[in-house]
């Protein structure tokens, strides 16, 4: 059986610096279209929540847009917004039931590399109807996704950021979108060509993305992670590596930051310390944990 790592694993450095780039909301303005027009309406449909459509779009954009989960695999993400929806009163007085989707938890406990690739396969052998649900959700949502999701450019600066480190560092998609689409967005605008490689949910965790790529092949103090999310904070720490955030909500000002001083930085080894601690600390206050309605 093909191993889908293996591409991460027989990377071998070009540059003397690795950067590690997350795709959408972080390179792309794509989260809020995929996930409003793409993801919840799927959620809705496949999982019975039409009675309280409302209830259920306000806490799926909680956890995929406007939360500390923000750029979470899909199906954990799913995981947490139900659970979320679940706990708020008007579901309960409304005696609407909630899925707790049990096996899809116990598979995601048991498998990394969490995409449909992995989950049909474990359909095929159980043909259980709860992963042949959360299965349909997925392709329905890739569908609505490859249908709905053109002409979105990347941010303002990405295209001047890469240009500027192509010299300098071997740069990679780290990304929890299948890889289909990724390949399809960066290919899309011309900006592929500055890239290694393009890793997806099928590659496993980021975390795992940068340990096969880059540790161990690269100083960590030449080891860049640019992503908008707390799950790119921590591929980046988990691996010893430097963190340059993508604010949400100022993407734009991020970019612009990341070329005007960002990469100087980082490659004039002045990057660790003071100066990545700030932008942890920007980072790290820019979403909150709960929602609003607790």
């Amino acid at each position: 059986m093909a191993d889908p790592q293996k591409d991460l694993k027989k990377l071998k450095p070009s540059r003397e610096f690795f950067i590690g780039i997350d795709s959408d909301g972080c390179a792309f303005d794509t989260m809020e279209i995929k996930h409003k027009e793409c993801f919840c309406p799927s959620v809705i449909k496949y999982f019975g929540l039409q009675a309280v459509s409302k209830y259920a779009r306000e806490a799926f954009e909680f956890v995929n847009l406007y939360s500390r989960e923000r750029g979470k695999n899909r199906f954990p993400a799913l995981i947490s917004m139900l659970d979320l929806l679940r706990e708020r009163p008007e579901i309960k007085a409304r005696k609407v039931k909630v899925p707790e989707l049990k096996r899809l938890r116990k598979w995601i406990k048991e498998e990394t590399r969490l995409g449909n690739g992995a989950l049909k396969k474990v359909v095929q052998t159980t043909n259980d109807p709860e992963l042949k649900q959360a299965l349909m959700w997925s392709e329905d949502v890739n569908a609505r996704i490859a249908d709905m999701v053109h002409g979105v450019p990347p941010f303002p600066f990405v295209r001047e950021c890469l240009k500027k480190a192509a010299s300098k560092a071997d740069m990679m998609v780290v990304s929890q979108t299948p890889i289909e689409a990724l390949t399809r967005e960066w290919q899309e605008h011309g900006i592929d060509r500055f890239i290694r490689v393009i890793a997806g949910q099928e590659h496993g965790t980021k975390t795992e993305h940068i340990a096969l790529a880059a540790r161990d092949k690269y100083p960590s103090e030449k080891i860049l992670m640019i992503g908008d999310a707390i799950g790119d904070l921590k591929a980046a720490t988990d691996n010893e590596a430097l963190f340059f955030p993508i604010l949400p909500g100022k993407e734009e000002m991020s970019w612009k930051r990341l070329f005007e001083e960002g990469l100087e930085r980082f490659f004039d080894n002045a990057f660790k310390g003071e100066y990545e601690d700030t932008l942890r600390r920007e980072f790290e206050t820019a979403l909150p944990e709960g929602p609003s309605w607790r």
